[in-house]
């Protein structure tokens, strides 16, 4: 069967209002780029007719500006989930243009195949190659393309000439049966592969491809400052004293690394420490400094659902793409973050916190407790079944008017039950084995900047019962009070909440 050439503009008149559209990829790398933008002019010039035309967005996390901006910016996103990172689109969410419900990426898939959302009308593929029989060779991002393909009425294509069609064999692509069917998912080690390379679809569902030669166009990451640097040592630290204990069975257990600067900056520090073990990776993503560490040995194998990284290491990875099969695997977001294996392989988490409070509680998602950022993520599949669940982030922000670590967070993303470890540039609280206060006294004495010591331990002191958990409520959200007040949350001052 041969397939119709679409221009975008042609692709994005099969989009319909109120349409649900799922899109390949995971970040930036694998998305869609010309069909969604020529869907958001088409939106721009319905609305300029008086009519409304928005569509409902489901994706395998974050996208580009191709998506999430233009999409936001022409007003065309009625429902988004599960995970976005474009300013554009955070502004529209907090102004209560866009009806974001956010997700844990593992969720999303097996979500919309029991009905919870609805059906795909249609799906928005990037694609390295489609053979006329209908097998589709992915890019460097899968996502949720595998359901969101088998679910989808229609399928658009946008078949990219920047994607070597050598990159067939680096994916493995595996949906599991729902329940009561399920079974278990065979997969014991990183590097095993129990799915196929590419995914075959009926060739009448794709109504045409649209051929594009736009790169994935990751921004680098910015250079390594003091304070990542730091994070990145004391988690290293940290890690050296588990294997050094016997505490580490086998020695290095796979990793899984958030994403991001201080996630890059941790990496890197990895490759840097000559006595860090060479080790092996079951995550999400995959960054510039992991590519490195390949090339390096350090790391010997990446399990991964997108390759997010540069242009220009992309453009190495490319021309060296054998190397790279033998060291990376690619899978659905439901694979690379699923709960049932991030138990079995017993993975070392590395997630990111925007705020933690003094019981080891985590915030992953709001700003002083209401603006959204970006999103749970995978942070949640990972953090709560890791055999070490570490969060990290700098001690304070915005020249130090803010602390990271707060008396009580202003969301909750993770609680206590899940969080291992706390790492900021000040130090390493380990709290596994310790009661509220235990954790509180290690985070305030280890993690907290010397600006917010004193004025942590006096909210500790404000409590004067005998409870388990030494909160005082009327004061439990002080320091964001001061903050939206002030804008400095070092002018808190206690008494003012002290009755």
């Amino acid at each position: 069967m041969s397939f119709r050439i679409l221009t975008p503009q042609e692709a994005a008149s099969y989009i319909k209002n109120e349409d649900n559209v799922g899109l390949s990829g995971f970040t930036a790398a694998g998305t869609p780029k010309v069909v969604t933008e020529a869907l958001a002019v088409r939106a721009e010039e319905e609305h300029a007719q008086g009519r409304s035309f928005k569509v409902s967005l489901f994706t395998g996390a974050s996208t580009n500006d191709h998506v999430d901006g233009a999409l936001a910016r022409a007003n065309a996103i009625d429902r988004r989930t599960p995970y976005q990172s474009h300013k554009d689109s955070r502004n529209a969410i907090n102004k209560g243009d866009i009806n974001y419900f956010d997700m844990h990426l593992s969720q999303l898939t097996q979500s919309l195949r029991y009905g919870f959302f609805g059906d795909i009308d249609v799906a928005i593929i990037e694609a390295a190659d489609v053979t006329p029989e209908g097998e589709i060779t992915l890019g460097t991002g899968v996502g949720g393309a595998p359901t969101f393909i088998r679910l989808a009425k229609k399928i658009i294509i946008e078949l990219n000439k920047s994607l070597p069609k050598e990159i067939k064999g680096i994916h493995d692509i595996y949906e599991p049966l729902d329940p009561p069917l399920r079974k278990e998912i065979p997969l014991y080690k990183p590097s095993d592969r129990i799915g196929s390379p590419t995914i075959k679809v009926d060739p009448e569902k794709i109504i045409g491809i649209v051929e594009t030669d736009l790169t994935d166009n990751v921004s680098g990451f910015a250079p390594v400052d003091d304070t990542t640097m730091k994070i990145g040592e004391n988690v290293i630290k940290f890690l050296k004293d588990e294997i050094k204990s016997g505490r580490m069975p086998h020695g290095m257990l796979p990793l899984q690394s958030g994403v991001g600067n201080i996630a890059n900056a941790v990496l890197g520090c990895m490759g840097k420490d000559d006595e860090f073990p060479e080790f092996e990776m079951y995550t999400e993503v995959v960054q510039d400094a992991v590519i490195d560490l390949m090339k390096q040995g350090k790391c010997k194998f990446a399990s991964t659902c997108s390759i997010t990284i540069s242009d220009e290491v992309m453009k190495d990875v490319f021309e060296n793409i054998e190397f790279y099969k033998q060291r990376l695997v690619l899978r659905p977001g439901e694979i690379s973050n699923n709960p049932e294996l991030v138990r079995r392989l017993g993975l070392i988490t590395m997630n990111t916190a925007l705020e933690a409070d003094i019981f080891g509680n985590i915030n992953s998602t709001h700003v002083v407790g209401t603006k959204m950022m970006n999103g749970i993520g995978g942070s949640g599949d990972f953090t709560r079944n890791a055999y070490i669940s570490i969060f990290s982030c700098p001690s304070i922000a915005k020249g130090g008017k803010i602390s990271a670590i707060v008396p009580f967070v202003s969301h909750l993303d993770h609680s206590e039950h899940s969080v291992s470890v706390l790492i900021t540039e000040q130090g390493i609280a380990d709290l596994r084995g310790k009661s509220p206060r235990q954790k509180a006294e290690a985070i305030i004495e280890n993690c907290v900047h010397p600006d917010y010591k004193q004025l942590l331990r006096d909210y500790l002191n404000l409590s004067t019962n005998k409870a388990h958990t030494p909160h005082n409520l009327n004061a439990a959200f002080g320091f964001h009070n001061q903050f939206n007040a002030s804008g400095d949350m070092r002018e808190t001052n206690w008494a003012d909440y002290v009755k």
